[in-house]
């Protein structure tokens, strides 16, 4: 999710609240400044989670090669 500063100032309970289940993006001026995350979301569930997205059929570094051929 993104935020802009003037949001995160008037609205910081809900972006805490918010913290718990998704990273917050701070913005000004269009460009991301900061990321507020929760330090206790369990980050090996999270690479599991993306490891997961990969389909069995390909090795990681295919992947990655497609990935960056789009970029």
């Amino acid at each position: 999710m993104f935020a802009t500063v003037t949001e995160l100032k008037e609205n910081l309970e809900k972006y805490l609240d918010l913290v718990d289940t998704e990273d917050i993006y701070i913005t000004r001026n269009g460009k991301t400044i900061a990321k507020l995350c929760s330090p206790y979301r369990d980050k090996l569930k999270i690479v599991n989670e993306l490891a997961g997205s990969i389909p069995a059929t390909i090795t990681l570094e295919e992947a990655r090669d497609e990935r960056l051929s789009k970029i």
